[in-house]
């Protein structure tokens, strides 16, 4: 039995956060991430995060043992040490991706924040599936598997993209905000994290499991918001779009159309609005990424405002040649 769940301890932990993972990659409808770096962020969730919050865990909870005792330890270890520890170790590849040209605004910071959450929770929901098939407890590994997968990795996501949404609200704007967005952004990461870790742990001491049906309708809530707040994210890019290419149709690049059809997801993917012999997946990536980056330029630093004029410039061109392809209509 315990090969068996232990076997399935492996698909049960790794299927559902990919498939999750896939899910909010394809929710970036405007202007999709790298998948190869979309991975690597997760891969470091999954591998670098989980390797350096076990040390700091394991140090910081026998710092505590020695201090308070081995039972308060463990108490404060759920509580306070495991967001503390967890939630910066997953934000560091943030640190690194919001420097790549790829890291354009909270939209971005939402997905790869939840996919070093995911790549985290993955191998974390392996760990506590397989300690639980060792006892040799069916149905309290079905259990686990229901919570930890719907549940505890999905707070993990959420925690850490808050923190990213906040790093790429904040990369085009003041330097108030640049200042702020990191404490903002890791207190309501910390804060998710040591709200369920605590219901749960209070729970189990008082032996009463209403306080885990409450954390399940707390921490529902919470994701609602949090997706409504995804949408806001979306729906401020998907307006800078527009905003951008209208311009664009002023200067005659592109007809006004193809401004309100590509500002629009519902619209950009139907066929018969980009003439025949264009191709519109990259006409509509060409377009995107013409209107963020004249954003982006109007709001870089003095550094970094040449590389993004540069981009501005070289996407007007590529539009343009695109636009040169169109066939004429027959008859």
């Amino acid at each position: 039995m315990f090969l068996l769940l232990s076997l399935l301890s492996v698909l049960c932990a790794s299927l559902p956060m990919l498939a999750f993972l896939m899910l909010v990659w394809f929710m970036d409808r405007h202007d999709r991430e790298p998948l190869w770096l979309f991975l690597l962020t997760f891969l470091w969730g999954a591998c670098g995060a989980v390797s350096f919050a076990l040390i700091g865990n394991e140090t910081l909870v026998g710092v505590l043992g020695f201090l308070v005792g081995e039972a308060r330890a463990n108490t404060f270890a759920a509580l306070i040490v495991a967001p503390l520890v967890e939630e910066p170790m997953k934000a560091l590849v943030l640190f690194a991706v919001m420097f790549s040209r790829h890291f354009d605004n909270a939209t971005d910071g939402f997905v790869y924040g939840a996919a070093a959450g995911l790549g985290f929770g993955m191998t974390e929901n392996f760990f506590y599936f397989v300690n639980v098939a060792a006892s040799g407890d069916v149905m309290g590994w079905v259990l686990t598997v229901f919570i930890r997968t719907f549940f505890s990795a999905v707070m993990h996501a959420c925690a850490t993209s808050c923190v990213g949404a906040m790093l790429g609200f904040a990369r085009f704007r003041g330097l108030g905000w640049k200042i702020a967005a990191l404490p903002i952004g890791f207190g309501f990461a910390v804060g998710i994290h040591a709200v369920w870790n605590g219901m749960l742990t209070v729970g189990d001491i008082v032996g009463n499991e209403a306080y885990m049906f409450a954390n399940l309708g707390l921490f529902l809530l919470e994701f609602v918001v949090l997706v409504a707040v995804f949408q806001l994210a979306l729906w401020e890019e998907r307006a800078t779009i527009r905003r951008e290419l209208a311009d664009e149709v002023q200067r005659q690049l592109l007809p006004l159309n193809h401004a309100r059809n590509a500002g629009s997801w519902l619209r950009r993917s139907r066929p018969g609005w980009v003439p025949a012999g264009i191709p519109q997946g990259q006409y509509v990536q060409a377009l995107t990424r013409l209107a963020l980056r004249k954003h982006q330029a109007r709001n870089a630093s003095k550094v970094a405002y040449s590389f993004y004029s540069e981009e501005v410039v070289r996407l007007r061109h590529e539009v343009k040649s695109l636009l040169a392809l169109a066939r004429p209509a027959v008859g």
